[in-house]
């Protein structure tokens, strides 16, 4: 049996994404792993490209119909076996030593540590340029943070013990965004965690791919509030945060009303705040202005391409 079970979730048409975070995993220095290939009902070239890699330590599952990312690590954490569980989004890829640093923390960490996640890159979508880094820096009994900020990122920062979700019970299949920061929250509640400090992951981000799920994102962070919003209000700067955040993806969706709205609420939790009162007069502007704006304001921000090591 495997010691580590490499969760890989993947969706339409994404096959050379796919290809790649395959690669990635292939190209490890720690070689004790068996990878699960969860295809979410998608319509591409999914199975013959796993096919053509050849690699018998890969296991292709397909659902018939689209279910969800919650449903899709469900399918391949009862499909595998390993001590530890890495999870990997199809578009997101690993540098060479990410798994056996993890592991080795793991393997030397007591075990009230469940889970180890690392920094990452973030990249360009197309073009692969830089956008930035995260580096990690909380540790230990982190439930208190994790309830003001999903602070761990893409999933694909991850390696936790399979006996500590069992603990926490399998992803909520009724969240519609955001599945993981619940398990996030139910393992940091029951178990401490520790990390690398390092980028050893490069995260994909794409110029377009939030702009086709606004309403997902919507329900998803409206639903996070109705679950946490008694754990969230007990910070208010990070409570006005979160109406904040909502405020933006609503006037990005057209809904300038609602993020109005939204921005007030915000203000009346931390009203020394001006982020709050530029994002409530910007939407004055309309819909279209706001994300004009906006947008240009966060490309002012992009970091310099040439600081990560190469991808391939």
């Amino acid at each position: 049996m495997a010691k580590v079970s490499v969760i890989i979730l993947t969706y339409g048409e994404r096959a050379n994404l796919l290809q790649g975070a395959l690669r990635s995993v292939q190209r490890q220095s720690y070689q004790d792993f068996e990878i699960v290939v969860v295809d979410d009902g998608s319509r591409g070239r999914t199975a013959e490209i796993v096919r053509h890699l050849g690699d018998p330590r890969i296991r292709y599952l397909r659902h018939p119909a689209n279910r969800g990312e919650a449903a899709a690590r469900n399918t391949g954490l009862k499909n595998s076996s390993g001590e530890y569980v890495a999870f990997l989004d199809d578009d997101d890829e690993w540098l060479p030593s990410k798994l056996e640093k993890q592991a080795a923390l793991l393997d030397s960490s007591p075990e009230r540590v469940g889970l180890v996640y690392t920094g990452f890159w973030r990249i360009h979508g197309c073009t692969r340029d830089v956008l930035g880094r995260w580096i990690p820096d909380k540790r230990g009994n982190v439930y208190p943070a994790m309830c003001s900020e999903n602070w761990i990122g893409t999933p694909s920062t991850v390696l936790v013990r399979r006996r500590c979700l069992e603990a926490a019970g399998p992803f909520d299949e009724t969240v519609f965004y955001g599945a993981d920061y619940d398990m996030w929250l139910r393992l940091a509640r029951d178990f401490e965690v520790d990390y690398i400090a390092e980028p050893l992951v490069f995260y994909r981000v794409h110029e377009n791919s939030m702009s086709a799920n606004y309403n997902l994102l919507i329900r998803g962070k409206e639903d996070q509030i109705r679950r946490y919003g008694h754990l969230f209000a007990r910070e208010r700067k990070n409570y006005s945060r979160r109406h904040l955040s909502l405020g933006v993806l609503y006037c990005y969706n057209d809904q300038v009303w609602k993020g109005r709205e939204a921005f007030l609420k915000a203000i009346r939790l931390d009203p020394l705040n001006p982020r709050h009162y530029f994002n409530l007069g910007l939407s004055l502007l309309g819909a279209r202005a706001f994300k004009k704006i906006k947008t240009f304001k966060e490309n002012l921000g992009l970091t310099t391409p040439a600081q990560a090591p190469q991808a391939r």
